[in-house]
């Protein structure tokens, strides 16, 4: 299966068609000592994303910075998420910098940088309902819960609400918009884009609720076998924390934080 799944990325490469039944196919980029090849994937305002064809957000900038730190080029490879612990493996990246939290499966398969920020998953509510949280969520969300599959939030909602109605979305902003169309009830994610997204749809009558699901703390992600660049990111992450250039690029993108 895996063979044919790669013949198959070849094959629509060299033709230029991206072929959505297979699903998305990055293009290699051999590891090079000056490039530093970044695996995001780009659906997580305001962590990481793309304005037309820029990455841009929290992880962009950081790893801009980073990639000037280290003397290296640097280099986004996009891939879905479930794909990026896969690519890390088979260096077709160097390291994941996409809002990803630490937990102990992943580790078990990735290096993980010291973290660089604590996160907790909260929901996205229509702002004119009111929510019983002594009540079980599951209960109340009859239309059912919105998450991005395979996501700390999608396990959370595994495990703590299994009888929950769950539908899946790729983005944020997917999950938004069927919000405000109630196909869904709330809509489950990472603080930071549960924040961006109540202040994209505010006006649309979109906000934060007010529980905390989970805490945990977002980092980044190396082979477990490259200890020196694992040393590098985490002498990067202390540079830019002891100069205050990790939450000044925080709070650029994360006002509530602030």
């Amino acid at each position: 299966m895996r063979l044919v799944r790669i013949t198959e990325c070849v094959l629509f490469a060299a033709l230029g068609i991206l072929a959505e039944q297979i699903g998305f196919c990055a293009p290699a980029i051999a590891a090079d000592p000056g490039v530093l090849r970044v695996g995001v994937t780009a659906n997580a305002p305001p962590m990481i994303f793309k304005e037309g064809s820029d990455f841009t957000g929290v992880e962009a900038d950081l790893a801009r910075a980073m990639a000037k730190a280290l003397g290296r080029k640097v280099v986004f490879v996009e891939e879905k998420w479930d794909n990026l612990i896969d690519a890390l493996s088979d260096d077709r990246i160097d390291i994941i910098m996409s809002s990803m939290s630490i937990t102990l499966p992943r580790s078990y398969r990735v290096a993980f940088s010291e973290p660089y920020l604590k996160v907790g998953q909260i929901t996205l509510i229509r702002a004119q309902e009111k929510w019983d949280y002594a009540v079980n969520l599951a209960v109340q969300a009859k239309r059912g819960i919105g998450v991005k599959p395979g996501t700390i939030g999608d396990l959370l909602l595994q495990q703590e609400l299994p009888r929950a109605k769950r539908k899946y979305f790729s983005s944020g902003e997917e999950g938004a918009r069927a919000l405000l169309k109630n196909k869904i009830d709330l809509f489950v994610g990472d603080a930071p884009m549960i924040w961006y997204l109540a202040g994209q749809y505010e006006a649309k009558g979109l906000a934060v609720g007010p529980l905390q699901l989970s805490e945990e703390h977002l980092a980044w992600a190396v082979p477990r076998s490259n200890h020196e660049l694992l040393n590098q990111v985490n002498a990067f992450l202390r540079s830019a924390r002891a100069s205050g250039q990790l939450n000044q690029v925080l709070r650029r993108w994360i006002p509530a934080l602030q």
